[in-house]
């Protein structure tokens, strides 16, 4: 069904503080310049002042289906039409986006009121459209019954809610759709990795061997136990699923992009690339996701012209990924600390405050930062204190300022760390044991209000304090012109940083 319709403005006064409204018309306008990302990052924003506001809802819903999310889209027009069931325009947009999944009874249904509503309104031709489109359509569509799209649609709405942290929620979706639906094999999938982000593996366990006893050799089942094996660091579990995994040929194009991602995830890069490649080079149009995995994928495998290509059209369809690129960093770094997952992880989850902070660092450095930030469980910013939350705001890029409150110290902590890492030019060896010490340092100096004024000579500070402990042959000159200061001044600090020195270090 081509979409004629035209988006409707309301005349309301915007506010001098930004709400919904506010939002709302900064989306109309960049709709109007064809700025189609500001648009739907304004609308979004609206959406979130303004949940109760139909009109608000309705257009959010009508920018999600010209991306072709019609699941979504769905959602929110219903939304919109149970919040303001008598406005014409939401139930005609109800229809034509009813049509789009499949529900073809709803779209007749809804086509029907809006005519009902409004015989010669401004969608009387398009409504009229809709009904020719279901009776001439019926029989091809027969195989999508009606329980299949509401299937779609809980599967989709749950999807969401666990995109964003609310996992209770979405488990509360998908339960009540697997009791609607018993052979649901998807939504006990998606089941199983709720509650497995909320800490109930058994459960999470037992609902997949549930899926492989009544539907043998389940894919998205066996991809969910490894990604379990991968977390909980079963090694024997998830060598056994890789022989497993690795052999599987699938056809269908749902399984190689789960398949795919799934072996991308646990840093099997190469099988995943050849996978998802196959996908983009026969025409797949993916989802963000998609396109992720395949540039994570193909740049860990060399495939760095695909890996940027790929990435180019993750940011067409989300460009809030835009800083997140795996390569955004130095590419020569080669086995440098900060491209190392696994390290990255046991460090944000040590149970030392130093090793966090340093965890921190290479977050901010590594390729895998938006893969560790998105996991539910491996930033754990409810159980961080003052400090380790400004660590890691500056591992995410929050811009820092002198005139908050607490900010200028940290900042100027990481930019030692930052010179360290800069004059070694990546973290290897010695850098790492030079950065443990920092952060060492730092754990104990900023709890006593330690001002960090001079970050070069800081710098040369630590790393002269480092190599002295080794008992090299080193002098206080050589590191002095290493970092561009005196031999004076790196004296001071010297002497300022021994009162910080812990007794484990």
């Amino acid at each position: 069904m081509e979409n004629k319709r035209e988006i409707s403005k309301k005349s309301n006064v915007v506010s001098f503080i930004p709400n919904g409204d506010y939002y709302y018309q900064k989306a109309l306008t960049a709709l109007e310049r064809d700025q189609l990302d500001k648009a739907y990052k304004y609308i979004q924003r609206a959406a979130e002042l303004s949940p109760d506001d139909g009109l608000i809802l309705m257009q959010y819903g009508m920018l999600e289906m010209e991306l072709q999310n019609f699941e979504h889209a769905h959602e929110l027009i219903h939304t919109a039409y149970h919040l303001d069931p008598n406005e014409p325009e939401i139930v005609f947009m109800l229809a034509e986006v009813s049509g789009c999944i499949g529900m073809v009874h709803d779209a007749k249904k809804y086509a029907l009121m809006y005519l009902d509503m409004e015989p010669q309104g401004m969608y009387a031709m398009e409504a009229n459209e809709i009904l020719d489109f279901v009776e001439l359509e019926t029989e091809t569509l027969e195989h999508l019954e009606e329980h299949d799209a509401e299937k779609m649609v809980g599967q989709e709405k749950a999807r969401r809610l666990m995109e964003k942290g609310d996992f209770a929620q979405a488990i509360e979706v998908l339960e009540e759709l697997i009791e609607q639906f018993p052979d649901a094999w998807p939504a006990y999938n998606n089941l199983s990795l709720a509650y497995f982000y909320i800490g109930e593996a058994e459960e999470a366990h037992a609902l997949l061997n549930h899926v492989l006893r009544e539907n043998h050799g389940n894919l998205h089942a066996l991809c969910n136990l490894a990604v379990f094996a991968y977390y909980q660091k079963n090694e024997q579990e998830l060598n056994d699923l890789l022989q497993i995994l690795t052999k599987i040929q699938p056809y269908e194009w749902d399984n190689r992009y789960k398949l795919g991602a799934t072996l991308a995830l646990i840093g099997q890069y190469e099988v995943a690339y050849k996978w998802l490649r196959s996908m983009n080079k026969r025409g797949y149009e993916g989802d963000p996701g998609f396109y992720f995995w395949l540039a994570q994928s193909a740049y860990f495998s060399g495939q760095e012209d695909v890996a940027k290509q790929a990435w180019k059209q993750l940011l067409k369809l989300d460009p809030t990924k835009e800083g997140f690129e795996p390569w955004i960093h130095d590419e020569s770094k080669g086995n440098s600390l900060e491209n190392s997952r696994e390290i990255i992880i046991d460090k944000v989850n040590s149970n030392f405050t130093s090793e966090r902070l340093f965890g921190f660092f290479l977050l901010k450095r590594s390729a895998h930062k938006q893969e560790i930030i998105a996991h539910p469980k491996w930033i754990d910013v409810a159980n961080y204190n003052e400090v380790e939350k400004l660590c890691l705001a500056y591992a995410l890029g929050h811009a820092f300022s002198a005139k908050r409150k607490g900010e200028l110290p940290i900042l100027r902590a990481m930019e030692v760390a930052e010179l360290i890492t800069q004059k070694y030019g990546a973290i290897h060896f010695e850098a790492i044991h030079v950065l443990q010490l920092w952060f060492a340092l730092f754990e104990l100096a900023i709890e006593a209000n330690y001002p960090f004024r001079n970050v070069k000579a800081l710098a040369a500070a630590v790393e002269y304090m480092f190599h002295s402990a080794m008992d090299e042959k080193v002098t206080k000159k050589q590191f002095a012109e290493k970092y561009e200061t005196t031999v004076a001044t790196l004296t001071k600090y010297c002497d300022e940083l021994m009162d910080f020195v812990p007794t484990s270090v």
